[in-house]
C-alpha cells in the first residue's frame, strides 16, 4: 500500500483512469450516454462527461464523503463530484461554511474548487435513471469506492450522505476486512458508529427533495461536518 503523497496520487490516478474506462453495466453506460446526447435545453450547448466519475477533493483527507451516484445533468455533464446542480449548490456551501472547501458554489472542474481535508466519493460512479441503481449495479461498481478508501490512509471519518451512502460505506468497510456491530449501524441524519480505526456518520443526502421540502438545512448538515472535524482531530471552521 503506497505510504508517500506521491505513490498514493500515482495510485488513485490510476484507479480513476480504470474507473472512467469502465463500461460494465450496460444500462448505465446506455442512459449515460442518451443523457448526453439529449440533453436539457439549459445545458443544450455544454459538453457532458457521459463517464463514470472519480472521486474528488484532497488525497490526505481525513473525512471522506460517501454519496449515491452521479446526477443526470451534474457530475455526469461536468465529470466532477456533485458539481453543476442543485444538491451540489447545497453541499459544496455547507463544506465551504466550515472551511472544508475554497468556495461555496461548484459549476465546473475548471472552477478552481479546493477540498481541504475531506474528499467526495460515490458507491456508483455511473449516473442511473431516476437515480436508482439496481443492486447488481451497485456491486459492480463497489470495489472502486472500497480500494479508494483503501489508498486514502489518512481517513478517519467517513460521512454516508443518504442511506445508500452509509450502507455503501459498510459494505466497502466490510470488503476491506473490518468487522461491522451487531446489530448493524442503522443510517438516520447525526447517527455516528465506530468501526475500526473509523467513525461513521449519517447525514440526510442533499437532494433538492430533502432541501426543497426543509428535511436536511444548511445548519443540519454544517453540525454533522462540524462532528467530522471535530472526530477526524482537526482545526474547526
Amino acid at each position: 500500500m503506497p505510504k508517500g503523497l506521491d505513490a498514493r496520487a500515482t495510485a488513485i490516478a490510476a484507479l480513476d483512469a480504470e474507473l472512467v474506462a469502465c463500461r460494465a453495466c450496460p444500462r448505465l453506460v446506455e442512459w449515460r450516454e442518451r443523457v448526453a446526447r439529449e440533453k436539457v435545453a439549459r445545458f443544450r450547448d455544454r459538453d457532458y462527461w457521459a463517464r463514470p466519475v472519480p472521486g474528488f477533493g484532497d488525497i490526505g483527507a481525513r473525512i471522506l464523503l460517501v454519496g449515491l451516484a452521479p446526477g443526470a445533468h451534474g457530475s455526469n455533464r461536468t465529470g466532477r463530484m456533485f458539481t453543476g446542480d442543485g444538491s451540489g449548490d447545497f453541499l459544496y456551501a455547507a463544506l465551504h461554511a466550515v472551511d472544508l472547501a475554497s468556495q461555496p458554489t461548484a459549476r465546473d472542474r475548471g472552477d478552481g474548487m479546493v477540498l481541504a481535508g475531506a474528499r467526495i466519493t460515490a458507491v456508483v460512479r455511473c449516473a442511473p435513471p431516476a437515480n436508482k441503481p439496481t443492486t447488481v449495479e451497485r456491486d459492480r461498481c463497489l470495489p472502486y469506492v472500497t480500494r479508494e478508501l483503501a489508498l486514502l490512509e489518512d481517513v478517519r471519518v467517513i460521512v454516508g450522505l443518504g442511506s445508500f451512502g452509509w450502507d455503501g460505506a459498510l459494505r466497502a468497510l466490510t470488503a476491506i476486512g473490518l468487522e461491522i456491530p451487531r446489530p448493524r449501524p442503522r443510517f438516520g441524519h447525526g447517527a455516528e458508529a465506530r468501526i475500526g480505526p473509523y467513525a461513521l456518520l449519517g447525514a440526510f443526502h442533499p437532494s433538492q427533495q430533502n432541501t426543497f421540502t426543509g428535511k436536511l438545512t444548511p445548519p443540519m448538515l454544517e453540525a454533522v461536518l462540524r462532528r467530522a472535524i471535530e472526530l477526524a482531530d482537526m482545526p474547526a471552521g
